[in-house]
C-alpha cells in the first residue's frame, strides 16, 4: 500500500509542471468590440504620395451628442457602426514619413489608432504636427493626450494663431503642456504660407466666426499636383472677405462647414447665437456652379442633428442627387 502512494504521488510531482504549463496558454481574456475601431476590410489603399485622410465628420461634440435622446443619436444604440467622430483631417506624406493633424479634437484617442492604421511608418514618434482653427472645445482640447497623464510627448509642433497661442499659454492645463514641453508653439499669419516639405505647405485663412477666445481660420493645403481648402466652422459664407465659389474652383477638394442642414434645426435654441451657414443656403449659394466644381464641394462638421448624417434620408440624397459630396470617414485623397 505504501509503496502504491509513493508512486502515486511520484507521478503526480511529474505530471504537475506539464498541467501548470498547459493552463498558462489558455487565454480568458475577451476582446470586446470596438465600435470606433475599423475593420481591416475598411481599411482603404493609401497613395504612395502625399494625401488627406478624413479621420472625423460630426461638429465639435461628435454623434451621438452627450444627453441626446432624440431618434437621431438613439439609432447609433442598434447601429453602432452610424457614431460618428470629431471633425478632423489628416495629412500624410508617405515618403518622408511624416503626419500632420488639422484641429485635435476630444476623439483624439481614435483618430490617431485611425491614422496609425492607414500608415505604419513614422519618422517621429508621433505627430509631425497639429494645425489648430480655432479654440472651440471640438478643435482644440485633444491636446490634453499629449501631456504627462496620457503620452507625454517631446515638442510635438503645434501651429496656432496669435490669439490662439496666448490662449494655449495663459490657460490651465493648456500651459502645462508648454511648460513640460509636450509641446512647442509654432506661429501662424494670416495667408503666410508654412511650408512643411517639398511636397506640401498649409496657408491659414482668417473666417468670421464667434471668437470668444481666438481668431478662426481656415486652411488651404497645396500638394504637387492637388490642393485642398478645410473651412469647417464659419459664420456664413458672405461675412467672409473671400468669395467662396472663386476659392472652390482654385482647389481640387473642399471641405466646407455643414453644421446645420436648416433653419429652426434645434428646438427651442435661438440658433442666430451658433450661426453656420445651413446646408439649404449653400446649396443654393452653389447651384450655378458646373458640375465639376460641385463635385469638389465635401460638406463637413455635421451636428447631430443634422439629417445628411442618415445616409438614407431626403436630406442625404438632396445633396448627393445635386452633385456634392457628403464628406466620408477614413476617405482619402491625393494631393
Amino acid at each position: 500500500m505504501f509503496y502504491r502512494f509513493l508512486l502515486f504521488f511520484l507521478l503526480l510531482m511529474l505530471l504537475t509542471p506539464f498541467v501548470i504549463h498547459k493552463n498558462s496558454e489558455i487565454d480568458t481574456t475577451v476582446q470586446l468590440p470596438n465600435e470606433n475601431s475599423i475593420p481591416t476590410s475598411k481599411i482603404p489603399m493609401t497613395p504612395k504620395t502625399p494625401y488627406i485622410a478624413v479621420l472625423g465628420i460630426a461638429q465639435d461634440a461628435g454623434f451621438p451628442q452627450a444627453a441626446c435622446q432624440k431618434a437621431c443619436c438613439k439609432r447609433t444604440v442598434e447601429q453602432p457602426e452610424s457614431k460618428r467622430l470629431v471633425s478632423c483631417l489628416a495629412l500624410i506624406d508617405p515618403i518622408s514619413q511624416q503626419r500632420w493633424l488639422l484641429d485635435a479634437t476630444p476623439d483624439f484617442r481614435e483618430q490617431l489608432q485611425r491614422l496609425d492604421s492607414l500608415q505604419v511608418g513614422v519618422k517621429e514618434e508621433y505627430l509631425s504636427g497639429i494645425f489648430l482653427t480655432h479654440a472651440h472645445i471640438g478643435h482644440y482640447t485633444g491636446l490634453m493626450h499629449l501631456g504627462r497623464e496620457v503620452m507625454g510627448t517631446k515638442e510635438v509642433k503645434v501651429y496656432a494663431m496669435p490669439r490662439m497661442s496666448s490662449f494655449l499659454t495663459n490657460n490651465a492645463p493648456w500651459s502645462q503642456l508648454l511648460i513640460l514641453q509636450n509641446i512647442a508653439l509654432q506661429p501662424l499669419e494670416n495667408e503666410e504660407t508654412v511650408v512643411l516639405n517639398e511636397r506640401l505647405k498649409v496657408t491659414p485663412y482668417l473666417v468670421p466666426h464667434r471668437d470668444e477666445f481666438s481668431e478662426t481660420v481656415g486652411f488651404k493645403i497645396e500638394g504637387t499636383s492637388k490642393s485642398a481648402l478645410f473651412i469647417p466652422d464659419i459664420d456664413k459664407w458672405h461675412l467672409w472677405n473671400r468669395d467662396i465659389l472663386k476659392e472652390i474652383k482654385k482647389v481640387d477638394y473642399a471641405f466646407l462647414d455643414a453644421t446645420f442642414y436648416a433653419n429652426g434645426e434645434i428646438a427651442g435654441r435661438d440658433m442666430s447665437e451658433i450661426p453656420h451657414p445651413f446646408i439649404e443656403e449653400s446649396l443654393t449659394l452653389f447651384a450655378d456652379l458646373p458640375a465639376k466644381e460641385k463635385a469638389k464641394v465635401h460638406f463637413i462638421h455635421f451636428n447631430h442633428t443634422n439629417p445628411v448624417l442618415d445616409e438614407s434620408s431626403e436630406a442625404y440624397h438632396r445633396v448627393s442627387d445635386l452633385g456634392f459630396k457628403v464628406a466620408k470617414e477614413m476617405a482619402v485623397m491625393e494631393l
